[in-house]
């Protein structure tokens, strides 16, 4: 074959895909634009890039050089986004620390993803205290601090950041480097097992922002992220960079209000006072603000708010477009960086009987996505609404792998495509929507069950505040449903079964729903980023009822 490599002039220049060319934009056209944490701090664009260059200069003096890795452990703030730019910019790699894991899960995430330097808030100093001496890999630590504190004995710190960053230059020329080399790095909250890591690139992030700033950016009006918008995430930064909306922010520019340890009342205010227009949250983080006492005394009518992490109650959505919010779903996983679809309503369909359809099913996959729904062969299933299988996806920024974990890493990527373990249908108008986990689905006599289906349903009774339905074993059928439920007001399973046997009569349901049983809880347990554990319901509650 011929060799048809475009030809380039010797002094052409060869612009590589990395984070730092994420910045330049903002700072040159929209340089007095705000960030803002909390009522702590408020900058300028341009301050921002000044800090940026006196954290890499710092964590040079710290000695971090490419391929180091800085961890962080801290709250959603300005320092965050700081480090999401100048860690990455100095060709080191970041890790954000999850810091709902167990002390001994964070100590396993340190020293697996060999962390030389740990930026950590003053808040997890007692966290940090019960795993210290057994830290292998970092050699040294930098205090974050909202207020002034004595650290615990023992720990030692190579300064306070503020401090840092007032004793460094503020000028810094980032150089090239090649696009591919580990940008990030996170751990995923599995159910089973000890975390994974995933990793990203400079290159996949790159694209990353720029097709999902695409995707948001398409639409109309419905669910529309653009330059005029006021963005707050409502999902940790350690979290899948949460959810790469950072770097589509400060790439457009647009105002961003980072509001530290998350509390309702706070969220709140400052989503009035600061004038937010777009979050992003999993569905349990916005329940708890819908049932805020003073709800209905805020004005919410100008917030957007993409959901994901888990399926989004039709009952929740219906909540949220009485109060205004512009709400609909989105699709991803830790192990694709994350966003692959969009649940983004047509204007033909706003105001329709579909509209709640919609904005609650997984959504359409977004440019460069290749994402198929396929049996057990890798077959195609047929896109008629009905028929399911596992979503498998192709798309530049998928992990490529589990960091040191090579049996994983092929089972993730077997016959050449990522499986996300979700079972989902997909419409003649291209929507997907997930039916269940393959692991979670509920499977009586020879049928599958949705859990998903089932709890959207059970949701909607007015004594249901919360809902997770688990496979039961059952010597005659296999598995019964069996549902936990958090009540609010007197409610028994003959309610709910007659509430369900109404859904069935219609045909939206399967009639073998009917063989529920219900158990009520005060609680339903959760992943650490507010996912329902279902793993953990399982061995809790399955064959005790």
């Amino acid at each position: 074959m011929p060799d048809l490599t475009i030809p380039r002039a010797e002094s052409a220049y060869s612009y590589p895909l990395l984070i730092k060319n994420l910045l330049d934009a903002p700072v040159v056209s929209n340089p007095d634009q705000e960030i803002v944490y909390r009522d702590r701090m408020r900058y300028s664009y341009r301050t921002f890039r000044e800090r940026v260059c006196r954290l890499a200069n710092a964590l040079e003096k710290l000695r971090v050089k490419p391929g180091d890795t800085v961890a962080v452990m801290d709250y959603d703030s300005h320092r965050y986004l700081e480090c999401f730019y100048a860690v990455p910019m100095l060709g080191a790699v970041l890790h954000t620390v999850n810091v709902k894991l167990s002390p001994e899960q964070i100590l396993y995430t340190i020293d697996h993803a060999e962390d030389d330097i740990l930026l950590v808030h003053a808040d997890f100093l007692p966290l940090l205290a019960q795993i210290r001496g057994r830290i292998d890999t970092v050699r040294a630590m930098v205090l974050l601090q909202d207020e002034p504190v004595s650290p615990p004995e023992g720990l030692e710190f190579a300064g306070e950041y503020e401090a840092l960053l007032a004793e460094a230059d503020r000028h810094y020329e980032f150089r090239d480097f090649d696009e591919n080399i580990r940008a990030t790095t996170f751990y995923t909250t599995g159910t089973t097992g000890l975390p994974k890591g995933v990793y990203f690139s400079q290159r996949q992030l790159v694209l990353h922002t720029l097709g999902t700033m695409a995707a948001l950016a398409s639409a109309p009006s419905q669910g529309r992220f653009h330059t005029g918008d006021v963005y707050m995430p409502i999902t940790p930064m350690f979290h899948v960079h949460a959810w790469g909306v950072p770097y589509i922010a400060t790439s457009l520019g647009v105002k961003q209000v980072y509001p530290g340890r998350y509390a309702p009342d706070v969220l709140l205010d400052l989503i009035e006072k600061e004038g937010v227009t777009f979050s992003h949250c999993v569905p349990t983080i916005l329940h708890m603000l819908l049932n805020h006492p003073d709800i209905e005394k805020r004005d919410l009518s100008r917030w957007k708010v993409l959901i994901g992490g888990s399926a989004l109650p039709k009952a929740l959505c219906a909540r949220a477009l009485e109060l205004g919010i512009d709400l609909y779903s989105g699709y991803g996983m830790s192990e694709t960086c994350p966003v692959l679809t969009l649940a983004q309503v047509p204007e033909a369909e706003l105001g329709s009987d579909n509209e709640l359809e919609i904005r609650c099913k997984t959504g359409r996959p977004l440019p460069l996505v290749d994402l198929r729904i396929v049996d057990e062969q890798m077959r195609d299933v047929p896109a008629d609404g009905e028929s399911v299988g596992e979503i498998v996806v192709r798309a530049p920024w998928l992990t490529q792998g589990y960091l040191k974990d090579q049996r994983n890493s092929e089972q993730l990527w077997r016959g050449g495509y990522l499986h996300t373990g979700d079972v989902a249908c997909r419409d003649a108008k291209g929507y997907v929507k997930i039916t269940d986990r393959i692991k979670d689905v509920i499977k009586i006599g020879g049928e599958w069950i949705s859990s998903l289906e089932l709890e959207d349903l059970l949701i909607q009774h007015p004594a249901v505040a919360e809902v997770a339905v688990i496979g039961d074993p059952d010597p005659k059928w296999g598995e019964r449903p069996l549902a936990l439920v958090v009540p609010q007001g007197e409610l028994d399973e003959k309610a709910l079964v007659t509430h369900l046997k109404g859904f069935i009569d219609r045909g939206l349901m399967s009639k073998q729903a009917l063989l529920l049983k219900v158990k009520l809880v005060e609680q339903i347990d959760k992943t650490s980023v507010g996912k329902i554990n279902k793993r953990l319901l399982r061995e809790k509650h399955a064959g005790r009822v």
